[in-house]
């Protein structure tokens, strides 16, 4: 039926109008007496929990950053099944992102390509809404995303991470330092190690007992990721997330002109697969077993999540995939998984 629907009425919506339709269903799903109906048919079955960061994920498939922005999905995300949300990217200081249009679909590719900006209401409204959040009966594990704000310079990038750190890391069950977006002047230059070093160090110590994680980009080199992953576990961190979305456009089954059109972003879904495995395999080749590492890119189907499991990931993150699959996403996932078991 989702199928049907997509391609009848939501794909000639615009992206972000549609996602904001979308956003009121899943809401929706999380208010009680419905969450209760509604996990009847997608609750992930209790021998699929997986425990890691000193938490209990309910799932191994959990929701990307990106998705909820501003922590008002929480509850319908857990009820629809997924075993974590990570919300955000939340900044220190409110902004409204980059100029619309700003979300692209590829349909043909399966794809998405955006360059949102870090819309957020900012991390006073984010501790708020998780407080409210906290307290809810039933909830997945949530955690929370952080990034640069675009009007604080690079600079100054370790005060502003660590001003969001200190008031969201005592609500958060685990928190990320995103410096892998492509959509905010200069972040990505942070990944180096000579600057990364100091700034999750900050960081760290900023957020306490909270699990610490770093997300980083697919665009580096294999080198680089073998370094960032030696540097967060030198660094003390709880783990990486490997990956973020790509600049390339590389073998892409949408028209050339189409992708032109849509100008500079971040590309993600399925065309991220390859290089997301990639990545997982680089990082896990040089991390401890019990490091965690979240692979998140081109995630689809139960299939896609089994293999990145098998190739090393702690947990498993998807976001594209949800806007060609619908709300049962996250069941078909578990289904499948559990088929397989």
């Amino acid at each position: 039926m989702y199928p049907l629907l997509f391609r009848t009425v939501l794909s000639r919506l615009d992206p972000e109008f549609a996602h904001h339709l979308g956003a009121l269903v899943i809401r929706g799903a999380g208010v009680e007496p419905v969450a209760s109906v509604v996990r009847r048919f997608t609750a992930p079955r209790a021998d699929q929990r997986v425990d890691a960061l000193g938490l209990t994920f309910a799932s191994p498939f959990g929701v990307a950053a990106g998705f909820d922005k501003n922590v008002t999905m929480g509850r319908g995300l857990g009820a629809l099944g997924f075993g974590h949300v990570e919300v955000g990217t939340v900044t220190a200081l409110p902004q409204p992102g980059n100029p619309k249009p700003r979300l692209f679909r590829l349909i043909a590719d399966r794809a998405v390509i955006n360059r949102m900006g870090f819309n957020n209401d900012g991390a006073a409204a984010a501790a708020t809404r998780l407080r409210r959040l906290r307290r809810a009966r039933r909830r997945p594990v949530i955690g929370v995303n952080i990034g640069k704000s675009r009007v604080v310079a690079v600079e100054d990038a370790t005060t502003d991470y660590v001003r969001s750190a200190r008031l969201l890391a005592p609500l958060a069950d685990y928190l990320v330092v995103n410096v892998s977006s492509p959509n905010t002047p200069g972040l990505r230059g942070l990944q180096a190690v000579e600057t990364l070093r100091p700034l999750l160090t900050a960081v760290r110590d900023a957020a306490g007992r909270t699990p610490l994680l770093v997300k980083i980009a697919p665009d580096l080199d294999d080198d680089e990721v073998r370094d960032i992953a030696r540097l967060a576990v030198d660094a003390g961190l709880a783990g990486i997330i490997a990956t973020n979305t790509t600049i390339a456009r590389t073998d892409l089954e949408t028209d050339a002109a189409t992708v032109e059109a849509a100008g500079a972003g971040g590309l993600s879904g399925a065309p991220l697969k390859k290089r997301a495995l990639e990545v997982l395999r680089l990082v896990r080749e040089v991390v401890p077993p019990a490091f965690v590492v979240i692979s998140a890119g081109g995630v689809d189907t139960a299939d896609d999540v089994r293999e990145r499991l098998s190739a090393g990931a702690t947990l498993v993150q998807g976001y594209t995939a949800f806007l060609y699959r619908g709300p049962l996403w996250a069941r078909q996932i578990n289904r499948g998984l559990a088929r397989a078991s």
